[in-house]
């Protein structure tokens, strides 16, 4: 079966998005085409955990570890595992960003993680959740793990759309702590953890998928000087 055209049914009594229905199989296929054939997973703000299903079932030799912030969203997650039948996804975790540590008291993970997922969360909580995850992220990212973003993202070279400009506006009348994220911002973060960006995927609906690495060490970057 094709998982990337795979139509999602909600289990009985799981949490349902209609975007996360919409974005799964573009992310999915992307994901299959940057990352190794297997490895460790760690999903941030797994929400209803359709992706983390999805993923799990479209990426079998992955062993994926769903987190949120929210306990609430367990079941939801559960529910959607076993109605895809997969086997490769472990018990979901408590999961702060802004904590120091990742989720707390699992310091056996620390720098294991070969790939650490994170979709649509900038733009709804503060600004201070960007820099917790590209800080946790250095610390749990294996040496050369990647960091993968997935949302809607300003760029001062690119025109931004009708449509991100309005859900920009209803966010920030929401809750004026959110609001979607200028990319050279994003980027800074990055940079103060040690990460920097790899690649930039344009997806469909004006969002984008960046893929983060380990910044390399200065000496490689600048050429030696003669004496």
């Amino acid at each position: 079966m094709n998982h990337a055209s795979r139509s999602q049914h909600p289990p009985s009594l799981a949490q349902h998005s209609p975007a996360a229905e919409r974005n799964g199989p573009a992310i999915l296929q992307a994901l299959q085409e940057v990352l190794p054939p297997k490895g460790l997973a760690l999903e941030i703000a797994s929400g209803t955990g359709q992706h983390v299903a999805l993923f799990a079932a479209g990426l079998p030799e992955w062993n994926w570890q769903p987190s949120d912030a929210q306990p609430d969203a367990f079941e939801s997650i559960a529910q959607w595992c076993r109605s895809s039948g997969v086997t490769n996804v472990q018990a979901p975790l408590v999961l702060d960003v802004l904590s120091p540590r990742w989720p707390p008291g699992a310091d056996e993970f620390t720098g294991k993680f070969d790939f650490i997922y994170c979709a649509n969360m900038f733009h709804i909580a503060p600004w201070s959740a960007c820099a917790g995850l590209m800080q946790g992220a250095s610390r749990y990212l294996a040496p050369m793990g990647s960091l993968i973003t997935y949302g809607p993202y300003l760029e001062l070279d690119v025109p931004t759309s009708t449509g991100n400009l309005d859900f920009n506006e209803s966010l920030r009348k929401r809750n004026a702590d959110w609001g979607i994220r200028l990319l050279d911002d994003v980027l800074h973060q990055a940079e103060l953890a040690g990460l920097q960006l790899r690649e930039r995927r344009q997806m469909p609906t004006n969002n984008l998928l960046l893929v983060f690495g380990r910044a390399a060490p200065s000496a490689l970057l600048c050429p030696k000087l003669s004496p």
